[in-house]
């Protein structure tokens, strides 16, 4: 009969493989970090949420049901531009105070592609964030 001799159990963890996974992971990261910044940043309320208080005064654009577009400046009265007109305006205000809330609103109707339009111009423009504005939701009592 053959005496097979005993090996004694490893206590030890190889970590060179767990090492090599999360090179590999912080190389991908790195990567997309900088590509995932080119679309619209907007910030979408929630509908049930309380409403923003707004330091200064905002910008609102609006868009009604037959998408036309509207400017609201501080304290002027509303206007109707096309959206080339607004961004050209919108651009002239940030340029001078970076810091104004610029606030979007459009008719329920209206179809997505017609209200998103104005949106890369703003972005273009150099603002960085448009709010979107919403109604609260109606309780059904």
């Amino acid at each position: 009969m053959r005496t097979r001799k005993k090996r004694k159990l490893k206590a030890e963890i190889n970590v060179v493989p767990y090492i090599d996974v999360m090179l590999v992971l912080l190389i991908i990261f790195m990567v997309t970090a900088p590509l995932l910044n080119l679309g619209v940043d907007i910030k979408l309320p929630q509908s049930t949420a309380k409403a923003v208080s707004v330091p200064k005064e905002p910008i609102l654009i609006g868009v009604d049901k037959d998408g036309r577009f509207y400017l609201t400046k501080s304290g002027a009265p509303r206007e109707q531009m096309s959206a080339d007109d607004i961004v050209k305006q919108v651009s002239a205000i940030v340029r001078q105070n970076p810091d104004v809330p610029v606030l979007f609103g459009a008719d329920a109707r209206v179809p997505y592609g017609q209200a998103y339009q104005i949106l890369p111009g703003l972005q273009a423009a150099g603002v960085t964030r448009v709010g979107l504005m919403s109604q609260p939701l109606q309780d059904s009592k």
